[in-house]
């Protein structure tokens, strides 16, 4: 089975009612955004350099420029938009699981 035959399946209507058909657009979009957001979220997570110093903490390694400026900097911003990603796949996560209740729908 391909990927079109696949979301050919999930969007086809095993009965007539408009509210199922509408029901699986739905789940699927929002399936489709959860994915979009879980992979931006990883990807942003790899990029983050770790907050550990390694060797140099022994040594007691003196302060930067960069380290006094470490909210304008790169590694914020990743930081920012990692949890703007973890975020929006926790709120989307929460609407797709409240819109299973069948009371929803009308069945």
């Amino acid at each position: 089975m391909d990927f079109t035959s696949i979301i050919r399946n999930l969007l086809a209507p095993v009965a007539s009612d408009a509210a199922y058909v509408t029901y699986r657009a739905v789940s699927l979009a929002l399936i489709i955004a959860m994915g979009v957001a879980a992979i931006a979220a990883i990807v942003l997570v790899m990029l983050t350099p770790g907050n550990s110093q390694g060797i140099d903490a022994l040594g007691g390694s003196s302060e930067t420029f960069y380290g006094k400026n470490k909210g304008r900097s790169v590694e914020a911003k990743l930081k920012m938009w990692t949890f703007i990603c973890l975020g929006v796949l926790a709120v989307f996560a929460v609407v797709f699981f409240i819109l299973q209740i069948d009371a929803i729908w009308g069945a």
